[in-house]
């Protein structure tokens, strides 16, 4: 099996060395995404935009892979204030609906570029 590099225009460009997704056999791992539109330019707004924001982000780089929420094994949710998590829980399951994929929720000290969440992605994708 070989690695293959997913990259899509309708999420932002890596901003260091390292891949929007990585395929491996029928998985898909996505790096973290922080709320950057797909110019690199950080939404304004709240945790609500921000948060919707990474799911559009996502939602793109699954779409490339082949794949989307109802193919997610794993969810990381990266969070800056875990007093918001009620607010990023009550946005991510708009876009899981009955899908409950496995899912950590962290708080950490810092997020790149100062934002409020970041969240990556595990997905299986169809068997070729």
């Amino acid at each position: 099996m070989t690695l293959e590099r997913i990259s899509t225009d309708r999420a932002p460009a890596a901003i260091g060395p390292y891949s929007q997704a990585i395929k491996f056999g029928n998985l898909l791992f996505t790096s973290g995404q922080i709320p950057l539109n797909p110019e690199g330019q950080i939404v304004e707004g709240g945790i609500a935009e921000q948060t919707h924001q990474v799911f559009r982000n996502l939602k793109a780089v699954l779409e490339e892979a082949g794949a989307t929420f109802e193919s997610v094994i794993k969810a990381t949710v990266f969070i800056k204030d875990m007093n918001q998590f009620a607010e990023v829980n009550e946005i991510y399951a708009t876009y899981f609906g009955d899908h409950k994929p496995a899912r950590s929720t962290v708080e950490v000290a810092r997020l790149p570029k100062d934002v409020f969440v970041e969240i990556e992605l595990i997905a299986a994708l169809s068997v070729e």
